[in-house]
């Protein structure tokens, strides 16, 4: 071993120290490095890959490195050095189709198997390419508490899950996709840390009281040592398009990060992304999840937007579910008219500066001008189903003519669509939410929040599931037998025609051109896709 230099963004500590655990069992004090920025370092000759460790704070206290590239012990246990030189990749050159080409897929690594683990994964690859798809959306896999989560609780951004298979599984996991000429995206959440073995701002001004966000104080962006913030972010972006070579990011929820700065954290983010796609030679894409309803998360940096490739379609996905469902209109209350669905289809948003009664006020802008290649669209998602009281996914919801309509609806729009593991075959398992803390309290407080969330959105469905119970986990795993019985079968051949349809008929790839809509009287909509 040559040895291993650790390094800990600090500014507003005077000493730090460094605890090697293995090979060797040593406290060494680390330097400060010169100028402003606050980082200590300090190279340790006999460390390398494998090495444990922990840092030593003023308080006494031993915590993980807050930005760990493993945590192999769990999210309370010590950091470990990885080599990611040491992986031997097969793929070194792959196939990548351009974004308005992309079916999606949607998938949580823990229950879209038995085993839950990325190894499971691969022997199923061969599935998702038959079925046609050609890109893979994979929930965050950044290390959180316990075994079982959905993702969106990550304490360690720049670690892969322990339980799932660790830094190699993942990357043996992209190795494989793109093997097989399947994209691979991965969520990733930028707006706050999960509450169990979050350390990070022991450390250092990681977030601000001057804004919050549903889950917790924001990311510090534009306050007092916000520069070490948005650089641990930055960093972390560039992490998994270099080391894991990941296709493109899907950022959760950006309406939540805050930034008052003059160059605003998503702008100096495309800045970065150009840089990278230079360096790393390939295409990498960003696409948001934006509750703003405004085109300005799509629009390039030069004319003032943010520069996002791509952004998740909402209005889409209410417009046709409450057509498809009318009990949700029990939720979605501002939709559940056809005209909004063909100006889902003529425009993207739905909203673009109505009054919206569940806003209680006007919202959004028009994306009449924005390109269709922009917009993902869904009929389920993660949050669609395990944001109900149940996890019922729509199969449960609904019969299977009007699944057919929907997922002919969906897949046969001018936008670039995407399916939700198991959907293809119409899964009976719910999707519920789940969670495997280690902080019973907390859990507790959690349920309780839940209960309160579900009260306030109407959905009267029942008691939500424990979401610390095995048995919810368990519960929201895939049946892959169902796909070869009966009606799941149907649905399959179904799901598969469509996307052969949208692969081979030119017209029905992405585009604004080519689309009309017409609503018949006594209720109804034709959609015509026709080349121009």
């Amino acid at each position: 071993m040559n040895g291993h230099v650790f390094r800990v963004w600090a500014p507003e500590k005077e000493r730090m120290f460094l605890h090697v655990l293995s090979p060797m069992d040593e406290r060494l004090e680390m330097k400060r490095e010169p100028g402003p920025e606050g980082y200590f370092s300090l190279e340790v000759p006999g460390a390398g890959p494998g090495t444990r460790y922990k840092f030593i704070l003023d308080d006494g206290n031993e915590y993980p490195d807050p930005a760990s590239h493993f945590q192999p012990e769990g999210v309370h246990g010590p950091s470990q050095v990885v080599d990611h030189g040491r992986y031997a990749w097969k793929t070194l050159q792959w196939p990548q189709r351009p974004f308005r080409e992309w079916v999606l897929y949607e998938l949580h690594v823990g229950t879209f198997t038995p085993e839950g683990t990325f190894a499971a994964v691969i022997a199923r690859l061969d599935d998702l390419v038959d079925l046609g798809v050609n890109a893979l959306e994979i929930m965050p896999v950044a290390a959180f508490p316990g075994a079982c989560n959905w993702g969106y609780d990550g304490v360690y951004p720049y670690a892969v899950q322990e339980s799932y298979g660790g830094p190699d599984g993942l990357k043996a996991f992209v190795d494989a996709c793109h093997e097989r000429g399947l994209a691979v995206v991965l969520d990733v959440v930028y707006n706050h840390l999960g509450p169990e073995g979050n350390h990070a701002a022991r450390f250092a001004p990681y977030f601000t009281g001057e804004y919050h966000t549903p889950w917790g104080d924001a990311v510090n962006l534009d306050g007092p040592w916000s520069g070490g913030a948005r650089d641990f972010i930055l960093g972390n972006m560039h992490h998994w398009f270099r080391q894991y070579r990941v296709d493109a990011l899907r950022l959760d929820a950006i309406h939540t990060i805050y930034d008052k700065s003059a160059m605003h954290f998503w702008e100096e983010a495309h800045e970065n992304l150009l840089e990278w796609r230079r360096d790393l030679g390939r295409e990498l894409l960003l696409i948001a999840e934006s509750d703003l309803n405004s085109p300005k998360v799509v629009t390039g940096t030069d004319v003032g937007g943010y520069g996002f490739d791509a952004q998740w379609l909402d209005d889409f996905h209410h417009a046709l579910y409450v057509l498809v469902d009318p009990k949700g209109k029990n939720h979605y209350e501002d939709f559940g008219r056809l005209e909004q669905l063909a100006k889902a289809y003529n425009e993207g948003f739905v909203h673009s500066g109505e009054w919206t009664g569940f806003r209680r006020r006007r919202h959004g802008m028009s994306s009449a001008a924005v390109p269709c290649d922009r917009f993902v669209v869904f009929n389920q998602n993660h949050d669609q189903a395990g944001n109900r009281a149940l996890g019922e996914r729509l199969s449960a919801l609904v019969d299977a003519d009007r699944l057919k309509v929907a997922a002919a609806a969906m897949l046969l729009s001018p936008y670039v669509p995407m399916l939700f593991m198991g959907e293809e075959y119409a899964e009976k398992a719910p999707f519920l939410f789940f969670i495997d803390y280690g902080d019973s309290d907390l859990s507790r407080r959690l349920q309780e929040g839940r209960k309160q969330e579900f009260a306030a959105f109407k959905w009267g469905e029942g008691e939500p599931a424990d979401p610390s119970a095995e048995k919810t986990f368990l519960d929201s795993k895939l049946d892959w037998n169902l796909r070869n019985e009966g009606l799941h079968a149907e649905m399959l051949r179904w799901h598969k025609d469509l996307i052969t349809l949208r692969r081979t008929a030119p017209f029905l790839n992405p585009a604004r051109t080519g689309v009309t809509t017409e609503l018949v009287p006594g209720g109804g909509l034709i959609l015509r896709r026709h080349a121009e």
